[in-house]
């Protein structure tokens, strides 16, 4: 008996068999080999073809079925996770009338400010935890305001997760942790946003079904399953967005509980039973994948855009073909703190704990007679690093408490670098695991599905690779660092030289 999960990300999709009773993956695959591309059609805009996801799934199933070898009849479910806040518009037709506005994309950045005037920001905070801000709401309205022939054709409105499940069942449907994701959920009266719904204008038809985040959720359709090469009627059992899914992929489920991811763009996800909120929306709150009416369970994010989105930047563009390892190799012959130089690795779009600023990316501080390539390298990684603890402090102001942190050891975290600086600055106690969103997935699968009673039960293999403590020999240095970053970040925000 198996499960098959999906994490589908901005980069490329990735599916995980696992063996349901063991809980081991039997076989893994990222799809495609290259990153997918992200169009920009203006400054500050980010779109993609929801076809090429779907492409890019087809593959990464083909692959996982070929290494493993495992009957399409014995996946028992399938869980998805999906890149959070972008907007996909269809016809009645269940045809995609326009590109995908995702996640990064800044466009709808004023909207949401004159949203938040107009209905009040107490009023938003109360019932919405969030200010309206930069996400898949205002996209819409934006398309409705600069679109209006693509406006009027749209039948339903989805996430990129909700677009994949429609693809493979037919059935438009979504969860209420993906409504606060587009911040059309009411934490006050646990139902659609209707306060900022009639301020866009829209029509609730316009919102697909709610289903659990866990259990059924459709069934792959013949012609689903002959395009993906598997069993029809294999049920859809979860889904939910990368990060409320990395956070359940770690085990995170309880009030306190912190989770971290570091790919495409840098997240710390903490939980609380409260509704707690930022009053100027920096870092953000949304459903749980397991909240439920008699013990809440909400999400509290820090999102930081470019966080191997710099990375991958420098590799492609700066390294001439080097591999991540040979960069990270360079960066550990720089001390701590990069002798000075400053890197603000906010080029991804605007950024929340900036309150919807976009600054760009930047150097700061480069002395031609002392810094090299390791130097930038180190500034860049370091930089990240900074820029996570300037939206933790935030955190902090919430009541949220850093002590330990769950990461999978994926992406920046391969880097010792990052994980160790991580670990250094923020005083926290980093653990990694053998685990990525697309095991999540897989796992969630199992407790929609029923296959397992209780998360314990799903988590029981969940094996701790590493443990990083803070280097007490370093804080200091590291702690001036970010002291020099700090400063350099305000006098760029205040618009003045460094």
């Amino acid at each position: 008996m198996y499960l098959l999960g999906y994490d589908c990300g901005t980069s490329s999709v990735k599916a995980t068999l696992l063996d349901a009773q063991t809980g081991k993956p039997l076989a893994a695959c990222s799809w495609p080999q290259t990153e997918m591309p992200i169009s920009s059609p203006q400054p500050g805009f980010a779109e993609q073809d929801p076809q090429m996801w779907w492409d890019a799934l087809k593959g990464a199933t083909a692959r996982v079925l070929s290494e493993s070898k495992v009957r399409p009849a014995d996946i028992k479910a399938i869980g998805i996770s999906y890149q959070m806040h972008g907007l996909v518009c269809v016809d009645k037709s269940m045809a995609v009338i326009r590109p995908s506005i995702i996640w990064c994309d800044s466009r709808a950045v004023v909207l949401g400010q004159k949203a938040a005037e107009a209905i009040g920001s107490q009023t938003c905070l109360k019932y919405m935890l969030n200010l309206p801000g930069n996400f898949t709401a205002g996209k819409l309205k934006w398309v409705k305001d600069n679109e209006p022939e693509h406006f009027k054709r749209v039948f339903k409105i989805m996430l990129p997760g909700d677009w994949v499940a429609m693809k493979m069942t037919g059935q438009a449907v979504t969860t209420a942790s993906g409504l606060s994701e587009m911040i059309l959920w009411d934490f006050v009266n646990r139902k659609p946003a209707d306060i900022l719904m009639q301020y866009y204008g829209f029509e609730t038809s316009l919102l697909p079904e709610l289903v659990p985040t866990f259990g059924m959720q459709g069934q792959l359709t013949a012609a689903a399953a002959a395009e993906l090469g598997l069993q029809q009627g294999t049920a859809v059992t979860y889904r939910a967005g990368d990060q409320p899914n990395n956070a359940l992929s770690l085990n995170v489920l309880n009030p306190g509980e912190i989770a971290a991811t570091a790919g495409t763009s840098g997240v710390v996800y903490g939980i609380s039973d409260k509704a707690a909120y930022d009053t100027q929306s920096r870092v953000n709150a949304f459903l749980h994948v397991n909240d439920a009416p008699a013990a809440a369970r909400n999400g509290v994010l820090l999102c930081v855009n470019g966080v191997g989105r710099l990375n991958s930047w420098l590799k492609h563009t700066v390294m001439g073909g080097k591999d991540y390892p040979e960069m990270n190799a360079m960066a550990a012959k720089i001390p701590v703190g990069s002798e000075g130089l400053v890197v603000l690795p906010f080029g991804n779009g605007a950024e929340r704990t900036l309150e919807n600023k976009n600054i760009g990316a930047s150097v700061h501080h480069l002395a031609l007679n002392t810094h090299q390539l390791g130097h930038l390298l180190r500034a860049s990684q370091e930089g990240i690093v900074f820029a996570l603890n300037y939206g933790l402090e935030i955190m902090n102001t919430m009541g949220l408490r850093i002590e330990t942190v769950r990461a999978g050891k994926a992406n920046m975290f391969l880097s010792d670098i990052f994980a160790k600086t991580f670990a250094t600055l923020t005083g926290a106690t980093v653990e990694l695991y053998n685990t990525d969103g697309s095991q999540g997935a897989a796992r969630g699968a199992g407790l929609g599905a029923g296959i397992y009673r209780s998360a314990p039960e799903a988590f029981a293999s969940l094996n701790k690779l590493e443990t990083i403590e803070p280097d007490t020999g370093t804080a200091k240095a590291c702690k001036d660092a970010y002291g020099r970053w700090k400063q350099t970040l305000a006098a760029v925000l205040a618009g003045n030289p460094v």
